[in-house]
């Protein structure tokens, strides 16, 4: 009875992950049950590499698993192998828990300041902050529009570098030299004005 809801056939121990991924993008259970054994391991050792938890590991890598059960569609030969668009999705997913957790701190944080008075050395430290933001603003535009955007992506919106090229349809080497030519920029623009 339970054989009935499954369909292909069982997946021998030959089949490619490239294969599993495609027959698991037409809902074949089976091949998801081979993918599952294959990935299981490696997807738990790159997110247990980010969280260092063990139970968030595995919370995170079974989030994983369901990820490519749901996106096995999406998934492209051309781009890579089956194997690298699991784990870069189990990297991403580790990552995005991190963040989530570290913004869940900086909200309770900011929660608790809510309760603090400000005294009159806040208030000149407000005032000198906001001085020193008007200064890189000024220097971030003295950048080019390609080194903004770059600086943008990878600094305001959190993104590796990895993310950067893929946003910005580009080589990562291309964008490695605009973020660090950026960086130098600002360097010298904040150095010489400070």
């Amino acid at each position: 009875m339970k054989q009935a809801l499954f369909t292909g056939t069982h997946p021998s121990s030959r089949t490619s992950l490239e294969e599993l991924t495609d027959r698991v993008a037409s809902g074949d259970h089976l091949a998801f049950a081979a993918l599952y054994d294959t990935v299981a391991g490696p997807v738990l050792g790159v997110v247990r590499g980010v969280l260092r938890d063990r139970a968030q590991s595995e919370e995170v890598a079974q989030e994983v698993l369901l990820e490519v059960w749901r996106t096995a569609p999406r998934y492209r030969r051309e781009r890579g192998t089956a194997m690298n668009w699991i784990l870069t999705l189990a990297h991403r997913r580790a990552v995005d828990r991190v963040r989530s957790a570290e913004a869940a701190a900086v909200r309770e944080h900011r929660a608790a300041l809510l309760d603090h008075t400000p005294a009159y050395d806040d208030v000149t430290e407000r005032i000198e902050a906001h001085l020193e933001q008007e200064q890189v603003r000024r220097c971030l535009r003295t950048l080019t529009r390609a080194q903004q955007q770059a600086l943008g992506l990878a600094y305001y919106h959190g993104l590796t570098y990895r993310q950067v090229a893929e946003a910005l349809a580009l080589p990562l080497g291309t964008v490695k030299t605009r973020l660090r030519d950026g960086l130098v920029r600002l360097r010298d623009c904040l150095g010489a004005t400070a």
